[in-house]
């Protein structure tokens, strides 16, 4: 028994330190400085050829040379389903994009949120162009002309293009944007004519550039807010997923060069990315400027003969973490939605939660059904912890009896409570089977709830309007803790009474921290403990009804 109770102390000991270390994770973050300017957006990165190499570009400099006055440049709108765009003629960057499919908040559906923006609060754009031996690019940001500032995807039209068009010594480029309908991806292309008597040489580079402002969803929540990972993220030749923190920006800077490949910036259920072509050698770097945080990809040299036309670009991913969209884009991309180091498990969890979301309509309903199902897979284990446990309580008066025999006497207690344990059949090891299986699924499901984009904002009935953020009312936590109380009492009760005491209080710690857990987690929890009371309940009863048994 002693050792019984032994192993579940430390069990719940190493959990609950688990849970202060992610707690302070997620809310007890500092928050880190925002910018109080709107900071320029005119760095461009300048590519020369690399020593003995045509195709691995290198970055230079940053030095900001105007191509046309400040007046010159102006401000184009374009509106789809999906995406609201402003894009700066000065090198025709993407310097705001809001999503009206995915609210601030919820109780302002008209209100979307903003992924990308220029503002006094933020940085966060992205930037694209020509660089290398002939691009307009190579020192600094050149200004574009457009038919028109306002562009809007029409009623039975399937996607959208905008043109911007920039007249060189050399050539005649076009800046091409294509928008779809439905999607958040957005192909970026250079059309170039080359109208000189030379050839013309040049790289097409993508760069997104973030200052260290925190996670706007944070600011957008009335609850207390859980803090992913914000920082960017690269396939690098050893991973298909690896994360650059911006800390490292500087301190530690990427470069590498990859066949295909992504260059993203992350943050909780968004991303931007930059996807070149696939099937080519592109170079990806990070750098701080002025204070950002860049990360860049080069595409390898474009090469237009006089009087021909060439073209170079990439395909731009604004929007939500769609895992089925980003796996079809780049390998690697759908990893980053970080399930942790379950991924393995969480993956195929969200799948079977998204398959009943598909026929119940409701996430919530959904994560119930989801815990009946793994509840129903682990009957038997769970129904053999409870046996034991049932055999452990009747067994009780008895060990009690053994305390009272032995006294102090530790060694001898034990060897009794062996033989006992021994003779009546009773694995006092059996106990500690119900949360041990629990754990991983609780673990899993917690990075599903934290990571998938499709339970923001989630309701489910009466006072749960999102089942992504905590219950407003502490109710679902209240119950789980009330919940852990009963199943204790079903529970036999530890022989030391300073083991007893600490039993008493897991379930007032484990409301504590409960509290801030998003509600959809805790739902999972309070079905999960009804449906163990029920079938311990029905177990401890048909054993202490057995005098066999």
């Amino acid at each position: 028994m002693d050792l019984q109770r032994t192993i579940l102390i430390v069990g719940l000991a190493v959990v609950g330190y688990l849970m202060v270390l992610q707690w302070n994770q997620d809310y007890n973050k500092p928050p880190e400085l925002s910018t109080t300017e709107v900071v320029s957006v005119g760095e461009a990165p300048v590519a020369q050829a690399a020593t003995g190499s045509s195709d691995a570009p290198v970055l230079e400099s940053d030095t900001v040379v105007d191509h046309g006055s400040a007046a010159s440049a102006q401000l184009i709108t374009v509106t789809t389903d999906t995406l609201n765009v402003t894009i700066d003629t000065r090198g025709g960057d993407i310097v705001s994009v809001a999503l009206p499919e995915y609210p601030k908040v919820k109780s302002q559906p008209d209100n979307p949120f903003v992924l990308l923006e220029n503002s006094q609060n933020r940085l966060f754009v992205a930037q694209s162009g020509l660089t290398g031996t002939d691009g307009p690019d190579r020192h600094g940001h050149p200004v574009f002309t457009a038919a028109k500032t306002s562009y809007q995807l029409e009623d039975g039209k399937d996607n959208l293009q905008v043109d911007l068009t920039l007249k060189t010594d050399k050539a005649d480029i076009t800046k091409r944007y294509t928008f779809e309908r439905g999607g958040y991806q957005v192909s970026v292309d250079y059309l170039i004519h080359n109208t000189s008597d030379q050839m013309w040489r040049g790289n097409f580079y993508g760069q997104l550039k973030r200052d260290n402002s925190k996670d706007p969803s944070s600011e957008f929540s009335s609850k207390t807010t859980i803090n992913t990972y914000l920082g960017a993220a690269v396939r690098s030749n050893e991973k298909q997923y690896q994360k650059v923190d911006f800390d490292d920006f500087a301190s530690k800077p990427f470069k590498e060069t990859v066949e295909g490949g992504y260059a993203a910036i992350l943050q909780h259920y968004f991303v931007v990315a930059w996807v070149p072509g696939q099937e080519q050698q592109n170079t990806y770097q990070t750098r701080v400027v002025n204070g950002n945080n860049i990360i860049s990809v080069v595409e390898p040299v474009v090469e237009v003969k006089p009087g021909q036309t060439g073209e170079a670009g990439a395909i731009l991913y604004v929007g939500p973490k769609n895992q089925e969209v980003l796996a079809k884009l780049a390998d690697g991309l759908n990893l980053t939605i970080d399930y942790g180091i379950l991924w393995w498990f969480a993956k195929p969890l969200f799948e079977l939660l998204k398959f009943l979301h598909s026929i119940l309509g409701n996430w919530g309903w959904s994560i119930i059904a989801l815990t009946v199902i793994v509840k129903a897979v682990f009957f038997p284990l769970s129904a053999a912890s409870y046996r034991s446990m049932a055999k452990m309580r009747k067994l009780s008066p008895k060990l009690q009896a053994l305390k009272e025999q032995y006294g102090d006497d530790r060694q001898k207690m034990s060897q009794a409570m062996m033989e006992m344990y021994k003779k009546e059949k009773v694995n006092p090891m059996g106990g500690c089977l119900p949360i041990l299986v629990q754990m991983p699924v609780f673990i899993a499901l917690y990075w599903v709830l934290l990571e998938s984009v499709e339970i923001r904002q989630a309701p489910f009935i009466l006072w749960i309007h999102d089942l992504s953020q905590m219950d407003p009312y502490f109710i679902l936590p209240l119950i789980m803790g009330a919940s852990m109380f009963v199943q204790q009492l079903l529970s036999p009760t530890p022989p030391d009474p300073v083991q007893a005491r600490v039993m008493k209080l897991m379930p007032v710690i484990f409301t504590v921290f409960f509290l801030w857990f998003p509600a959809g987690l805790v739902l999972y929890w309070v079905v999960n403990n009804l449906l163990s009371i029920a079938q311990q309940y029905y177990i401890t009863r048909k054993i202490e009804a057995d005098p066999n048994a």
